[in-house]
């Protein structure tokens, strides 16, 4: 796997997508992960972790949405809230009305920027990528 700077963050382009044994490839899609390095440790994770916040309106329902405990999430929205100088998640507290959480115009702002990165990226991996996928094929 090979990490390349992008726009101040890393973009891994790891293994292609559907690669199964014996060296076949069963789609010829590249998978890219656009990973922003300490102290922001910014990625896919905690980018689906964001939008499930967004969909669900609770910590809770999106822990539960992505199949991690309520503790990871919290966490990892922790270190979002310790590492990012934007607040990005306004939460209150629950009781019997119950808490609830989401994103502030600043995390609309952030999951919209990083998926409109994303998708230039693979856009041009994707196309880059159609040539050497020919080559590999058997």
């Amino acid at each position: 796997m090979h990490d390349h700077p992008f726009a101040g963050g890393v973009v891994s382009a790891g293994k292609m997508a559907g690669l199964a044994k014996a060296g076949h490839f069963m789609s010829q899609e590249p998978i890219v992960r656009i990973l922003f390095p300490a102290p922001l440790n910014l990625g896919p994770g905690k980018i689906r972790l964001l939008e499930a916040i967004h969909g669900t309106g609770s910590l809770s329902g999106a822990a539960r949405q992505l199949h991690i405990s309520y503790r990871r999430a919290w966490d990892m929205l922790d270190s979002l809230n310790r590492n990012c100088p934007l607040q990005l998640v306004e939460t209150a507290t629950g009781g019997v009305k119950g808490g609830g959480a989401r994103l502030t115009a600043q995390g609309v702002v952030l999951l919209e920027r990083y998926r409109g990165l994303e998708a230039c990226v693979n856009a041009l991996v994707k196309a880059e990528a159609a040539d050497l996928v020919k080559m590999l094929e058997i």
